[in-house]
Formats: C-alpha cells, structure tokens, sequence
C-alpha cells in the first residue's frame, strides 16, 4: 500500500504527531523538529521518542520525514549563515535517526544573483562536509524549487549534478509537484498530448519559464527515479511558469487535476510516499477534505 501522509504541527511534542497524522487519514508524515523560522534546536534528550514510537505503532504511521528550517542558505556568501545551516542540518539528520526517520527534507537556499554555476561547487564541498561530519545514518534529501529569487534546484538537472558530485548513498532528493508547475515542468503534457485535449494545462498571462520537456520526461532522462525518496504533492495558486512558489488546496488552484493525476499514477512514482503540504480549508495545513482528494487521484 502506498504512503500517503501529511506535514503536521508537532506543537506539544513529537508524540503527538502520529495521531495527528492518522486522525486525517494518513499513514506517514512530516514534520519540523523544531520552529522552522529560528536557529534555536531543543536538546535532542528532550523529545519523547519512545511515546512517539509507541502513538506510530497504535495508529499506524509507518514513514517520518522532517523538513529543515527555512533559514537554510548552503549558497551563501555569509560565513556565518552556511555555518548556522550546516549546523541545523547536522541537528535535522541525528533527529531524524532518533526518530528512525526516511530523511531530512531541505531547501537548499539561493544564489542571490551569483548564478548556480558559481555557487554550485561551494554547495557541494558544503553537502559533503555535513554527511562526512554527521554520525547519524540519515539521508539528506534535496527539494527542487519553484526558481523564484535564485531559488537552487528549480532546474531538475541541478540536482542530478549534486548526486553526481556528492556521490553518497546518504544524499537524494524530494520532488515538489507545486515547484516544478512554477518552474515550467509540466505535470501532464503527455496525458494532454494522448487525450487530444488543450486545456489541461493552465495557460498562463505572463510566463517565466516554461521547459522544453515534461517533469516525467526529466526524471526519466536524469536516471533520478532511484534517488527519489518522497513526493510533495501540493496545487499551486499560481501560473505554470510563474515561479513562485504558494500552494494551494487540492483541486483549489492552478493545476489541472487531470495533470496531477497522471503524474501521480505513473508506474514508478506510485511506490514513492506521498506527502501534503496544503493550507487546509481552516488554513491550518492539511486536512482530511485535502487527504481524501489526494486519494482519489490515486483512484484508477
């Protein structure tokens, strides 16, 4: 059966995320270990994992992913910023092997302007370091971006240089269905090419960035299935090609439903967990309306 999951407030203790999790339908989760907007860890004795293990196993929550803070900047100019983000990071990885977690889930920053192909190496030797300096077997996953502010990773062939050059079994990476519709990849052009139908891509007013192949297309050239670890399934609030990068509820906003159920229903993504990461109808994060819906795209 496949992973479908939720990122979900671990507001309370960690504990009480699986319930959280299972409460709306889901099987796995996301989570924070910490607040996303600030550099200050808890001591890692603090967390209670052993009622943590104990609410996965009553509800029956399998995969635990965490996402790192959104402070991240491995592009950084700044000394002191890539030392604080090598620093969480290391944290997120020997949090997520106490909690037996599938991987830490990262942002890896922008390049403000100076270009991947200049910050590109730096971002690597930094990957590098945090693995080799890391005691905790847990895997860094790196999410593509929607591109907009010298976003890294909006680029699917970005990452597969990374893998490349960082050449770790500890190193992959989570593909954001949301980021990739702003960056131009197409979600279902092959299911608009094979229906004959022309409105299943959202045509949009004023273009960023639109890819000469489709998000399958690039996965499949790139070889990137193996190293793919987790899905983010999320719609988007804005144009395809936008760049920007705002989710929106399932069905809610720009991404044709048709799209998102191709993509979703391909052979090799439907043994990849899946996770939300929408508002929720209270704009609290995801909900059971939201898992439901995702559900039923996987319906055949």
């Amino acid at each position: 059966m496949q992973q479908i999951g939720a990122h979900v407030s671990a507001a309370g203790g960690v504990e009480n995320t699986p319930k959280r999790a299972a409460d709306i339908g889901c099987n796995c989760l996301q989570l924070f270990s910490g607040s996303p907007r600030v550099w200050r860890k808890t001591d890692l004795a603090n967390h209670d994992v052993d009622k943590m293990f104990a609410e996965q196993a009553k509800y029956g929550v399998s995969s635990i992913f965490t996402h790192a803070i959104y402070l991240v900047n491995l592009a950084s100019d700044k000394p002191e910023l890539i030392e604080k983000s090598l620093a969480t990071l290391k944290y997120d990885l020997a949090f997520d092997a106490l909690v037996k977690g599938s991987g830490v889930i990262v942002h890896l920053g922008s390049h403000q302007g100076r270009g991947w192909e200049t910050v590109r190496e730096q971002v690597a030797t930094e990957i590098k370091q945090l693995l080799n300096e890391s005691s905790a077997n847990s895997t860094l996953l790196i999410e593509n971006s929607a591109g907009q502010n010298g976003k890294l990773n909006s680029d699917l062939a970005e990452i597969r240089w990374l893998l490349d050059e960082v050449d770790s079994p500890k190193l992959g990476w989570c593909f954001d269905t949301c980021h990739a519709h702003a960056a131009g990849y197409a979600l279902g052009e092959e299911a608009k090419q094979k229906d004959g139908q022309d409105s299943l891509i959202a045509e949009p007013t004023e273009v960023k960035n639109v890819r000469a192949e489709t998000a399958l297309e690039a996965i499949n050239r790139l070889e990137l299935w193996s190293s793919l670890k987790v899905i983010h399934v999320n719609d988007s609030r804005d144009e395809f090609g936008s760049g920007r990068d705002r989710h929106a509820n399932l069905g809610e906003g720009i991404i044709p439903q048709a799209d998102l159920k191709y993509f979703l229903n391909y052979s090799q993504t439907k043994e990849i967990p899946l996770l939300l990461e929408v508002p929720g109808a209270d704009k609290k994060g995801p909900d059971a309306k939201n898992v439901s819906a995702l559900k039923q795209l996987l319906e055949d």
